[in-house]
């Protein structure tokens, strides 16, 4: 079976570390790394399975003749057209999962930071200033994780041992999970009427888009800090300025934003309150190693034509 792996640099990570992690893998069949966009289209017609974001194999899809599966490397896929290959009779999977680990570390330490006031100290060092401040703990805190797919779930694992009441908000809050208390998404306000940090970590769905808006900031107690690793929209962005402007929010952490990349004009960037990161939570260099694991087993599954592993097409 040939696999194209189409041109694509995830965080830095150039494509031709995931056709070798492929290779370890799937040994018995052909990685094929199209390097320019001439051998990606000659690939994408003869080739069985393509992986990479794919926005270049929906651009050829019409010749694309063999093609049976669309592996994306991406957890999300807003992006695509999922239509077009349903249409085309091509499977769609995504990435879920390959973010949990780090995804989940980037947010507790988002909320260690923020409590121990670790910008502050940082400020300090730049001066070579020797002065005591007050902080806070995160022991003995509640925390709101909005999302309990593969990265939600992590986070609440993590928290386990930082002695935390943690409350979940999922669609379907009979799973449960592993946490103290889950509420369905009609009754969020109830959830984050308590807590001391928000965690956002849900897709960005007609849903979930300005899900955090006014009227939840007056919900959530003015001390509790936000942290946003899901989809920028999913906060109202003037409702967070206007939150934090006036001391309805005790600070927040963002790694998504609305728009994104955050204008160097825009007002978030100048509180004080607020860190922002570029995007840059999902990144890891086991990245590619986790992506290849998903399609290694797809694979084996096309051949007995079982049930494709995050399938969403």
């Amino acid at each position: 079976m040939e696999i194209v792996v189409t041109r694509q640099s995830i965080h830095g990570l150039p494509a031709s570390d995931y056709a070798a992690a492929l290779r370890d893998r799937l040994p018995a069949h052909e990685i094929t790394l199209a390097e320019t966009p001439d051998a990606e289209a000659t690939a994408l017609s003869r080739a069985r399975v393509a992986t990479g974001s794919g926005r270049r194999a929906a651009t050829h899809l019409d010749a694309a003749t063999e093609l049976e599966l669309l592996a994306c490397v991406y957890a999300g896929t807003n992006h695509l057209d999922l239509s077009a290959f349903e249409t085309a009779g091509v499977a769609v999977t995504n990435a879920a999962g390959v973010h949990g680990p780090n995804v989940a570390e980037y947010v507790v330490c988002a909320l260690i930071s923020m409590a121990r006031d670790f910008r502050r100290a940082t400020r300090q060092q730049d001066r070579r200033e020797w002065a005591s401040y007050q902080c806070r703990e995160l022991f003995d805190s509640t925390v709101c994780v909005v999302g309990l797919g593969a990265i939600g779930t992590a986070v609440a694992e993590r928290l386990e041992p930082f002695g935390v009441e943690r409350v979940g908000v999922r669609h379907t809050p009979e799973k449960g999970g592993p946490l103290e208390r889950v509420y369905g998404y009609d009754d969020l306000h109830e959830a984050v009427a308590g807590a001391d940090h928000l965690v956002c970590a849900c897709p960005l769905t007609d849903e979930t888009a300005g899900l955090i808006d006014r009227k939840l900031f007056a919900t959530l107690p003015s001390h509790a800090s936000l942290v946003n690793v899901a989809r920028g929209p999913v906060v109202e962005t003037d409702a967070l300025v206007d939150a934090v402007r006036w001391n309805r929010i005790g600070g927040a952490f963002l790694d998504v934003t609305d728009p994104e990349p955050l204008p160097p004009d825009h007002p978030l960037w100048r509180f004080e309150d607020v860190r922002i990161t570029p995007h840059n939570a999902g990144h890891s260099p086991a990245y590619y190693e986790r992506t290849a694991d998903i399609l290694a087993e797809n694979v084996a599954r096309l051949a007995d034509e079982s049930s494709l592993q995050n399938r969403v097409v």
